[in-house]
């Protein structure tokens, strides 16, 4: 039996809300709706590509998204020195690169392992909480509000990416 990529049961954010509870909300809303455009695809559908020369992929998105959760809530958020998963100082596309040899589960796992890590990482932290910067700018301080509403833009940029992806792949829109 051939693999594919588990359904999701995606939940709306509330619509009135205090701002964690909205911000949390929102971002795993944005989560899901990467993983629910994988939904039913197998690894060799999710490794496609876009169009050439792009190496734009939804399993490419989900491993960079991985990454990037990494680093601003465990490297920034929780000042943890973290490698990326995935990227490497010599290959800094690896994430969407490196797919040949990648076991779409295993990435969609670690994803969804990530993504748990991030919620932990920032229990029990405030939202005006300033956190230290990593990177070429340590002067770039910023609180995890911040880091909050840049990964709700990230992902819903990544995710429009996903709609188009899906949609080349199979036709399924939505969402």
């Amino acid at each position: 039996m051939t693999w594919t990529a588990p359904e999701v049961k995606r939940s709306d954010p509330p619509l009135v809300a205090g701002e964690r509870e909205a911000l949390e909300a929102w971002l795993d809303y944005h989560r899901d709706t990467l993983l629910s455009k994988c939904a039913g695809l197998t690894a060799g559908q999710l490794k496609r590509r876009a169009v050439p020369p792009s190496s734009l992929s939804l399993l490419g998105l989900v491993r960079h998204m991985t990454d990037v959760e990494r680093w601003w809530f465990g490297v920034h958020a929780a000042n943890q020195d973290l490698e990326p998963v995935y990227s490497t100082q010599t290959s800094l596309n690896a994430d969407f690169d490196n797919l040949d040899d990648a076991e779409a589960r295993d990435c969609l796992d670690g994803f969804r392992r990530e993504a748990t890590e991030s919620r932990a990482w920032v229990r029990g932290k405030g939202l005006d909480e300033v956190v230290a910067s990593h990177g070429h700018y340590p002067e770039r301080v910023r609180d995890l509000r911040w880091i909050y509403l840049h990964m709700i833009e990230e992902y819903a940029r990544h995710n429009g990416h996903a709609d188009l992806l899906r949609e080349r792949i199979d036709g399924v829109t939505g969402e």
